[in-house]
């Protein structure tokens, strides 16, 4: 715990005296992070394996530029409240993906994912299909844009963090996890099965648009195809296979993994998709729990740990 507090007072200090650079690849760290462990908590802890959760990436990401560009609203602000308009938006949307149970879910999601983009893309005001720049940075100095997105990018993984911990070690999170297990078991219990899938739905949406507009803020500029892109999700799958799923430190190993491969070989093109694909058979084949999870078993590592054990 010390040391965990220790770190985090240092890395707050960052833009005091790091290089600008280091602030942006830990943005991009963050984003892949909150993703990751969004699509975590929905189908690793939820049972709900969603390949449609670009939508609410991409709706974050726009709902931060709305208000920013024609609303004159501080974007930074923009940032929470286009997190909260992706989880409204998800509570309808749920209406529609509940109806739809396994493959049919996750196929299904993608199509609603698909539907926002090709929306999106016929919105002339927000840029088409070519997209728009983020305008409403123009007044904020450089230094001040980059320090302040690096601030909000680690309040947002600390919070994701503790977020998912404390709902995980809470009642909540044990039902939720039986819900996975079984549904209909689930339910005979007593919990509410679709109340629970849909809070945690909104919550994934949430932390999806979180993300997305985190991101966008950093990269000043957004399209559809940018935003709505499937391989967002599929690099959350990934990154979750990789480190552990269903477990709280797999995300953050696979989004380090998944980080260091994107920046020191995506210039290989082909070769570097091949590469991924590869390292998720390997893992999956002699890893199957991902690699935390081989770490955990072999020499009893955790980090945060949310199991509970039976006392006699």
């Amino acid at each position: 715990m010390a040391a965990g507090i220790l770190l985090l007072l240092v890395a707050a200090t960052l833009p005091l005296w790091g290089e600008s650079s280091w602030m942006r690849e830990f943005v991009e760290i963050a984003c892949y992070f909150v993703f990751a462990m969004m699509w975590n908590l929905l189908a690793g802890y939820g049972g709900m394996v969603s390949i449609g959760q670009q939508a609410f990436f991409g709706l974050g990401g726009y709902a931060m530029l709305a208000l920013g560009n024609f609303a004159g609203m501080n974007p930074f602000v923009a940032v929470p409240l286009g997190a909260l308009a992706a989880a409204l938006v998800a509570l309808p949307v749920s209406w529609v993906a509940f109806r739809l149970q396994g493959g049919y879910f996750a196929i299904g999601t993608w199509v609603i994912a698909e539907v926002f983009r090709l929306g999106i893309a016929n919105i002339p005001a927000v840029g088409g299909g070519s997209g728009t720049t983020l305008t409403a940075l123009r007044g904020i100095g450089k230094s001040t844009r980059e320090s302040v997105t690096y601030w909000m990018a680690l309040a947002c993984v600390v919070a994701c963090i503790a977020g998912v911990y404390l709902f995980l070690r809470s009642k909540q999170g044990l039902a939720l996890q039986a819900i996975r297990d079984n549904e209909v078991a689930a339910e005979s219990q007593g919990i509410a099965v679709r109340r629970m899938k849909l809070a945690v739905y909104a919550v994934a949406a949430l932390g999806a648009g979180l993300a997305g507009a985190l991101y966008f803020v950093g990269n000043l500029r957004i399209s559809p195809d940018a935003a709505f892109s499937v391989n967002w999700t599929a690099f959350a799958i990934f990154m979750v296979v990789i480190g552990g799923i269903g477990r709280i430190e797999g995300p953050i190993v696979g989004a380090l993994i998944f980080w260091a491969l994107n920046k020191f070989f995506s210039d290989w093109g082909t070769w570097y998709l091949m590469g991924l694909g590869l390292l998720a058979i390997v893992v999956t084949l002699f890893f199957k729990k991902g690699l935390w999870g081989y770490a955990q078993e072999r020499w009893g590592w955790s980090l945060f740990p949310t199991q509970r054990r039976l006392v006699g």
